[in-house]
């Protein structure tokens, strides 16, 4: 006697396509964002960073606490 075992757990292909698109879409959209706090920030003069309290070597840090840590 054979047996089959077809389980979808309510959750499709297409769904699962969805879902990683959206993923995807997300990750994008949160890399343009650290790109453009990024390209802001090091397009300031020291002066300028310096009267903020920035160090230009913490440039990158504070990108990616602003865009993925907040």
């Amino acid at each position: 006697m054979a047996y089959t075992a077809t389980t979808t757990h309510g959750i499709t292909v297409f769904a699962r396509i969805a879902d990683f698109a959206a993923k995807v879409k997300e990750a994008y959209t949160l890399r343009a964002e650290f790109n453009r706090t990024y390209s802001e920030l090091q397009s300031l003069t020291d002066r300028e960073l310096n009267d903020i309290g920035v160090r230009r070597c913490d440039i990158k840090d504070i990108a990616h606490d602003h865009v993925y840590c907040s």
